[in-house]
């Protein structure tokens, strides 16, 4: 159809024609009469639009643009670092397993994944919240009797920071308010805060193994709380809530009407001797969307392959919420592979995954606990673990970025500090390292404390070393 637009004036003397208006004016319009419009092909009334005549380039970012914000980039980006050139560099500080190489993905993910591309199935788009069979095989997976599953429960991502991000938008409007816990994952708040949605921030406690303060969070709910998120097991903490604990925690969310964005992405990366059922397995009357994905478990992290899972309890979503997630795209990685992946992987491969990670975990909480000024948290999960730093006995450092600075510059170890995860005075280690690099690494650390530790903040120096 002949997309060109005509010329109707609004002085009552309508111009009609089979052709397009004969104008002087560029833009196929002319000025008479009482006011001009312009009627597109299709018929539609639209108002003509006058010549902008801006003097030079001024493109400004969004205000959403202005309000996102990484913490840990921030921080990270703040900090000097500068490596001792007579050690080689130990990162302790990235959540990618993938890092040094020792910790392959098993050969049946390799092999599902060859298999789906070289069968040219997956090269088009996929439907908006993925293919169906991809959907059934997460459902079946992941459903249990105290929390069935079907496909239409099922919603691919692009990875679980999508599936986050997607969750916390479709349950937030700009103006409610999200529980974040403290230490908490900084993409919670990023996300957030970008969109206008206010974080409060509910205390772990660390002597109790990182357990919610249930007081503090229950002091924080008001009627613009929209959201409750639940990290289990944690980043940055490496803790896992027991089943009595977190039936607490739903005691809290039902008392007061709060969904549940539950983040699981680390689930089932349990040390042995420890347990954590899902939060939906758990759950009578408390609605949960539970994301996760193939990032940590299966040591893929750079496939982006996450999901949410609509843990619908009494219809208290409804239909509204899973309209609202639309199109979501998951990533090509896995779309054809994801059903393989989950079927075949043997359990052997969980199984040493784990037990790598708690002996390091091991190596490194022993090591560090007769190191004057650190304390660290035994983890029961994940791959983090958290310690903390008894500032007054290192006058030499201001807080825990100084401290974590310093000790690039002189043993080349790099910790994150938990100013990121807005907890100071704590870093976070990653476990995923070489068993020998972590004995390295936690050495550095004793012969940098020692260096600096003081019996107490007088700065008295009859103890260095």
């Amino acid at each position: 159809m002949d997309n060109q637009a005509y010329v109707v004036q609004m002085n009552g003397n309508a111009v009609h024609g089979k052709g397009p208006a004969k104008c002087p004016t560029p833009n196929g319009t002319r000025v008479t009469g009482n006011g001009m419009h312009r009627v597109g092909a299709n018929g539609s009334l639209y108002p003509a639009k006058g010549k902008s005549r801006r003097l030079g380039w001024d493109v400004k970012p969004s205000e959403m643009a202005n309000n996102t914000v990484n913490p840990i980039r921030a921080i990270v980006d703040s900090m000097k670092l500068s490596p001792n050139p007579d050690k080689p560099m130990i990162a302790l500080s990235i959540g990618d397993p993938t890092v040094f190489g020792n910790l392959p993905t098993d050969d049946a993910v390799l092999r599902a994944m060859k298999d789906a591309i070289d069968s040219h199935q997956y090269n088009g788009y996929s439907p908006s919240i993925g293919y169906l069979k991809s959907r059934q095989a997460v459902a079946k997976f992941y459903s249990s009797s105290e929390a069935p599953l079907t496909a239409e429960d099922v919603i691919l991502t692009s990875g679980c920071s999508q599936a986050i991000d997607l969750a916390i938008s479709v349950l937030c409007n700009p103006g409610d308010n999200i529980l974040v816990p403290c230490p908490g994952f900084s993409l919670y708040k990023t996300l957030a805060v970008s969109m206008g949605i206010e974080v409060k921030l509910y205390n772990l406690l660390p002597d109790r193994s990182w357990e919610v303060d249930l007081q503090h969070l229950e002091s924080l709910i008001d009627e613009r709380t929209s959201c409750l998120i639940v990290t289990n097991p944690s980043n940055p903490c490496g803790s896992v809530f027991t089943k009595e604990h977190i039936q607490k925690i739903l005691k809290v969310a039902s008392r007061h009407r709060v969904p549940v964005l539950a983040d699981e992405i680390y689930g089932d990366m349990v040390f042995p001797g420890c347990s954590s059922p899902s939060l939906a397995s758990l759950s009578s009357d408390v609605p949960i969307l539970s994301c996760g994905g193939l990032a940590k478990r299966w040591l893929v992290p750079g496939w982006r392959m996450g999901w949410i899972l609509i843990h619908d309890r009494n219809e208290v979503f409804g239909p509204a919420i899973r309209q609202g997630f639309g199109e979501t795209e998951p990533a090509y990685s896995g779309r054809g592979a994801l059903e393989s992946i989950l079927n075949n992987t043997p359990q052997s491969f969980y199984s040493n995954t784990i037990s790598f990670l708690k002996s390091n975990s091991e190596i490194c909480f022993n090591e560090l606990s007769t190191v004057p000024g650190l304390n660290p948290v035994m983890p029961s999960g994940a791959m983090y673990l958290m310690v903390g730093i008894e500032v007054d006995h290192f006058p030499d450092f201001k807080d825990d970025v100084d401290f974590t600075e310093h000790l690039v510059t002189e043993q080349s170890v790099f910790c994150l500090p938990a100013s990121a995860f807005e907890y100071p005075n704590f870093f976070r280690i990653v476990v995923t390292v070489p068993q020998e690099m972590m004995v390295e690494a936690c050495g550095r650390i004793r012969e940098f404390c020692q260096r600096h530790y003081r019996p107490s903040s007088s700065g008295s120096n009859d103890l260095d070393q």
